[in-house]
């Protein structure tokens, strides 16, 4: 009887890997590589596709800054700003190494949104655990201390104002409605790399690595006589590369692609919105409606969508051109269109720009945005509003 109940128990097949279980072993690269390759993908593959293009394009930047040893401290751009270990023996960064991060983040965007569109609104459920997922930063492939993904970005779970309920070892299924939250961020993401290219930064970047190696040649074995350049160095290093890089007159094509993928950002967003509005269950919700709870713990007071869904609605007008932005020569009655901006793309020259000729050419009279709904969404989550923009997107 023990025999037969043996023989039975080895006949039985094993329990299926899960995706979420696929990705701890292997990471986001080869489980992205397995799907890819499938021939007739499930609704929940797909997803899985879509969600590991867009978390592979942050960790091949990831893995580009831990190369160079890019530090976490470019919190001007995001990614760039994300703590990731120290590389004792990084290479020095060059300025392509900046084009090629972006270039290659906006495919991965690109492949992210394929995967999307193949899936539609069709539904499908994909469970994946929060611990799971981690970003292979030193390309070793085996998974290392300060690899996962809570540590990469700070997803501080059942801690920090924003996250109200502890939760032990999260897991969220996510849905169609995620998948139009997932297509939202990839328009973002691709927005900022198409409005990075247009000012052509490498040459910008490579003037000042140059002028700074220069600068430091100068120094010698004589300790310098202040903390200036360790305190402020790099930080005015990168200011100069931002401004010479925004002199450069910008690349029409790009901007209009910016301009694109940002007015899809907003669409997308408030598809996201009135399909989680229908939802009913609460089974390990990544963006809750107002009777839903979040499976990561994250407080969101009642009206929280329809409260975002103004401060998109505001800068969506502002994207048109429907209101404009004040500037202080222009007065009460005139501002600056920001759609004839991206149509024509100017230079920035801040003294003009300060003093205001160098945006006659946008300016023009009608009614000027109102920071009302933002300032509202501020008191409405209580001095949290950045981090639930970045979350809500």
């Amino acid at each position: 009887m023990r025999s037969l109940a043996l023989a039975l128990l080895l006949a039985a097949p094993a329990t299926a890997e899960t995706i979420s279980e696929e990705i701890a072993r292997t990471g986001l690269g080869p489980t992205e590589a397995r799907l890819a390759a499938l021939p007739s993908p499930s609704n929940e593959d797909l997803f899985a596709l879509a969600g590991l293009r867009f978390l592979g394009g942050i960790e091949q930047a990831l893995q580009l800054r831990w190369q160079t040893g890019v530090k976490a401290d470019w919190s001007e751009l995001p990614i760039l700003r994300l703590p990731i270990p120290e590389n004792p023996n990084a290479i020095p960064f060059q300025a392509a190494d900046f084009t090629a991060l972006i270039k290659n983040l906006d495919a991965d965007m690109d492949a992210s949104r394929e995967a999307l569109t193949k899936l539609g609104d069709r539904p499908f459920a994909l469970p994946i655990r929060v611990a799971d997922l981690w970003f292979d930063i030193n390309a070793n492939g085996s998974r290392e201390p300060g690899e996962g993904l809570a540590e990469v970005t700070g997803m501080a779970l059942g801690g920090g104002r924003m996250f109200g309920v502890a939760v032990e070892d999260p897991v969220i299924t996510f849905d169609t409605a995620d998948a139009a939250w997932l297509s939202a961020y990839t328009h973002f993401l691709s927005g900022f790399a198409s409005t990075a290219l247009a000012y052509d930064p490498e040459p910008a970047i490579q003037r000042v690595l140059d002028s700074s190696n220069a600068i430091y040649a100068l120094w010698g074995d004589t300790p310098p006589h202040n903390a200036m350049d360790m305190m402020f160095g790099r930080q005015v290093d990168r200011v100069a590369m931002v401004l010479h890089a925004l002199s450069n007159t910008p690349d029409k094509t790009l901007a209009q692609d910016a301009y694109t993928h940002f007015l899809a950002m907003i669409t997308e967003n408030r598809r996201f919105w009135s399909l989680v509005a229908l939802e009913t269950d609460t089974t390990g919700e990544w963006v809750p409606n107002d009777k839903q709870v979040s499976g990561l713990g994250l407080t969101m007071p009642p009206g929280t969508g329809a409260r975002w869904q103004a401060v998109l609605a505001d800068a969506e007008k502002l994207l048109k051109g429907e209101v404009l932005i004040p500037h202080w020569r222009f007065g009460a009655e005139a501002g600056i269109n920001l759609k004839k901006a991206f149509d024509n793309p100017p230079p920035v020259d801040l003294i003009t720009w300060i003093q205001g000729e160098g945006l006659l050419p946008y300016a023009e009279k009608g009614p000027q945005m109102s920071m009302q709904s933002w300032r509202d969404f501020e008191d409405f989550v209580q001095g949290d509003a950045m981090l639930f923009a970045v979350f809500l997107n």
